[in-house]
């Protein structure tokens, strides 16, 4: 097997935050090109069309001219972001500009990186020699099951395996220097099953990995599937924490334009801006954000209607700065 087995995030090599906070540049925006999805998998919110009209999501791709005033706000920070993340809540191919997009962003070189995370179902040589030569820096494949059977019982969607699995080596052995991790949830399948997902697509991928249920949206139940009660995503020891790092070095421009906090935030309760009125970089160092940043601080998330529940406290953190929060509050108060 050529592939390294590696999750899609590094845990190895990652900044130590209490080191960093507070942040004057962040280092991950998150820019959903759409937020409407093709599929309808049991764990994700986006898939379930009645709940998205009772939260008012818009189900809309972004506007690609709202789009060059968010990059173009990005740039006016002193230096480059680490990460643009063009994903949040629905499938980023659904955007028929999609390789437009990386390519203005590549052009004005406001991030160190670019990348995304795709059902892959959109791919196709076309599409995959676009957004190569866009110049794409990282793509994360999920992958929903490793037969048509799987994709439409997980995932409501009836898909050609083969074809899948064709366009996913097409953009491997075109992706020049494209880094290309592909997951699977493992706890939904049998052993064999991922044997054969690594005799599948572990020579065509750079990593792929394995990962375990987790239900990191707030305020949504998953569907028929259960969350893994021993081990973490990346099947780190769970541990829940008080304090959320990803509010510090990261936030999130929903496809209407309205800026989240948190890029688990599907049903908009934690907007701290608007990118159509306002600039990335007043929106990062707003007031809305800062008040969230220091009540996390001071160790009040049990308190917050939205937060208090959140799996990613316990199930996907790779990070915790609980012990560091009196100090980095005391920063940010100076601040």
């Amino acid at each position: 097997m050529k592939a390294k087995i590696k999750p899609r995030i590094d845990l190895e090599n990652r900044t130590k935050l209490e080191t960093v906070i507070p942040l004057s540049v962040p280092f991950i925006v998150f820019v959903d090109p759409s937020d409407s999805c093709n599929f309808k998998c049991k764990f994700c919110p986006s898939g379930d069309r009645e709940l998205m009209k009772e939260v008012g999501r818009s189900l809309r791709y972004m506007d690609f001219d709202l789009y060059k005033k968010i990059i173009d706000d990005i740039c006016e920070f002193e230096k480059p972001i680490k990460v643009l993340r063009l994903y949040k809540d629905g499938e980023p191919l659904l955007n028929p500009r999609f390789a437009e997009m990386i390519q203005y962003a590549k052009g004005k070189n406001c991030s160190e990186r670019i990348d995304t995370t795709t059902n892959a179902s959109l791919l196709n040589p076309k599409r995959n020699l676009e957004i190569i030569e866009a110049g794409l820096d990282r793509i994360n494949i999920s992958i929903e099951g490793i037969n048509e059977k799987q994709y439409l019982d997980f995932a409501s969607y009836k898909i050609d395996f083969e074809k899948l699995v064709g366009n996913i080596r097409h953009f491997y052995e075109h992706k020049k220097d494209c880094e290309m991790i592909i997951k699977i949830n493992g706890d939904t399948i049998s052993e064999d099953d991922k044997t054969k997902f690594y005799e599948i697509f572990g020579d065509i991928a750079d990593g792929v990995y394995i990962e375990h249920t987790m239900s990191c949206w707030p305020e949504f139940e998953l569907k028929e599937v259960e969350v893994n009660k021993e081990v973490g995503i990346y099947g780190q020891k769970i541990k829940e924490v008080q304090v959320c790092p990803y509010i510090f070095y990261s936030f999130s421009i929903n496809s209407d334009g309205s800026a989240s906090a948190c890029f688990l935030d599907w049903s908009r309760k934690l907007i701290i801006g608007d990118a159509k009125s306002e600039s990335i970089k007043d929106i990062w160092h707003g007031e809305k954000l800062l008040n969230l940043q220091k009540m996390f601080l001071n160790k009040k998330r049990k308190e917050h209607p939205v937060c208090c529940n959140c799996g990613q406290m316990s199930h996907g953190l790779p990070d915790d700065i609980d012990g560091y929060a009196e100090m980095l509050l005391d920063r940010l108060e100076k601040k």
